[in-house]
């Protein structure tokens, strides 16, 4: 009789745990949607940050990735004679000092877009000094390819997570963070490629001009760094949701067992 007089104290505890893992869940689950909202928020900036530079310069004229400026010398009179060339991923504007560009706008004469490329001699002779751009051009055949791969592995990031609602939610928050993963690492490497590209044309330019020209960095690479930073922000907030889910899933089955 003992036995059965203690079974509604057992039947309390088990009510009262069962009240309060519920009561977590809950917690839990008014929680996830802010998560959720911000990280796809912040995928969604990266990856239109990673778009625009992909389609940069001379497809989207105001964005690029360099710009080689040359040195004015002092009394000397302006010409049509190319002073400044903005380098983006799919080509280059070469502009005087007849037609600056502005922030908005550039209506220089621009070659591409198209994958590799071919100076024609009017082009040449804008610039004055063929040897400029075969320091720089050698670059930008390799960041042809890496800037479209970020900006579709960000998006597939992105997709996924916004398949968590309706579709699989745990197999699919694990497999956005793996994505995510590559997608920072692959975006990393075409940033350091980025700032590679400058940093040595700067060198390069140098030497072949004999400093008469300036290598600066395009506002392509800033947004860049920008849009890392946010992808690298999201795998830390997908790992927390993994993890999250994973505690879950494990309180789970030892509430079953």
């Amino acid at each position: 009789m003992a036995c059965f007089r203690r079974r509604p104290h057992y039947d309390e505890d088990y009510h009262n745990h069962h009240q309060h893992h519920q009561h977590h869940h809950h917690h839990h689950a008014r929680r996830h949607p802010l998560h959720t909202f911000s990280t796809t928020f912040f995928l969604f900036c990266a990856f239109i940050l990673f778009l625009l530079v992909a389609l940069s310069l001379p497809i989207i004229k105001p964005i690029y990735l360099l710009t080689i400026n040359a040195i004015p010398v002092a009394n000397q009179p302006v010409t049509s004679i190319g002073t400044e060339l903005r380098f983006g991923v799919w080509g280059f504007c070469v502009t005087s000092a007849l037609n600056p560009p502005t922030l908005l706008t550039n209506s220089g004469d621009c070659v591409g877009p198209r994958l590799g490329y071919t100076i024609s001699p009017d082009i040449l002779a804008l610039i004055g000094n063929a040897n400029l751009l075969t320091v720089i051009l050698k670059g930008l055949t390799v960041l042809l390819v890496l800037h479209p791969v970020a900006a579709g592995l960000a998006f597939l990031t992105f997709f996924l997570i916004l398949c968590t609602c309706c579709i699989s939610p745990f197999v699919l928050w694990i497999l956005s963070l793996l994505v995510g993963i590559v997608t920072a690492i692959v975006s990393s490497v075409v940033l350091a490629a980025d700032l590679a590209l400058v940093i040595v044309a700067r060198s390069k330019v140098k030497d072949v001009t004999l400093g008469t020209f300036t290598v600066s960095f395009g506002n392509g690479v800033w947004m860049m760094v920008a849009a890392v930073a946010l992808i690298w922000l999201c795998v830390i907030l997908l790992s927390v949701r993994v993890s999250t889910v994973l505690t879950s899933q494990s309180r789970k089955y030892d509430d079953r067992y």
